[in-house]
């Protein structure tokens, strides 16, 4: 349950390992890549307060890639300067979750049906692999191997509509989803999900494009609905609504 102050979890960073960094350029990317994870699997959790100086020294970084990733993650919604105080992790505001949710549906709706009516075997192969896999995951009640799978089934089809910019909006979407996701690791949604993913499945299969949209688009919104409901459920985990 998260409190109403500032969590201070400055113990080190544990969490965080040296990054390889390339030989030019790039290193305000890796940072950004690095912080935003912690963030999302909550080794940053809602509410704490980031050390700089620290994630420095874990890292093997300069102070300015930090300064740059964070500002870059204050437009994301997942971290907020406060004056005279440093930079905190944002709490889940499920308008947040909201708009995140709008993009993605937008965006990976129309993905599919581009993909769909010339989707090549390779595709339809490597995600008919994926599926057989979820199920695994089911039979094996693997809630986080499933997790696992559904962002590769969606990365997947990101890949091969091979759209950089893209593929860069629905990452930055899924970071603020993610973090509420993951949540819900514990709920029996995930078999729902199976089925979902099996409707946008066949409708690729089919190579019909609008079918398999509207299955993309019925699959978030009942996503969407559960993180809704949970967020009701629980209120201690997200932001107060206005």
């Amino acid at each position: 349950m998260y409190m109403n102050e500032d969590l201070n979890i400055t113990d080190g960073y544990a969490f965080l390992a040296p990054i390889n960094l390339p030989a030019r350029g790039g290193t305000t990317d890796h940072v950004t890549t690095v912080l935003r994870n912690a963030i999302v699997t909550s080794g940053l959790p809602p509410g704490a307060l980031i050390n700089k100086h620290v994630i420095c020294e874990r890292l093997g970084v300069s102070r300015f890639p930090v300064s740059e990733a964070l500002n870059r993650l204050q437009t994301e919604g997942l971290v907020e300067i406060l004056p005279q105080r440093g930079t905190r992790v944002t709490r889940i505001r499920i308008s947040d979750v909201e708009e995140s949710m709008f993009i993605r549906r937008a965006l990976e709706a129309e993905t599919v049906r581009q993909l769909a009516p010339q989707a090549s075997d390779a595709l339809l192969a490597n995600l008919e692999r994926n599926m057989r896999y979820q199920q695994s995951a089911i039979d094996a009640d693997d809630r986080q191997g499933f997790h696992t799978l559904d962002l590769e089934f969606h990365l997947t089809l990101m890949e091969a509509l091979a759209y950089g910019r893209v593929r860069a909006a629905i990452d930055s979407a899924r970071a603020n989803l993610e973090r509420a996701r993951r949540i819900l690791l514990g709920t029996p949604g995930y078999v729902a999900t199976y089925a979902e993913h099996l409707s946008i499945f066949e409708a690729m299969m089919a190579r019909d494009g609008d079918h398999a949209a509207a299955a993309m688009t019925a699959h978030l919104n009942r996503v969407m609905a559960e993180l809704v409901a949970f967020s009701k459920a629980r209120p201690e985990v997200f932001e107060p609504m206005d």
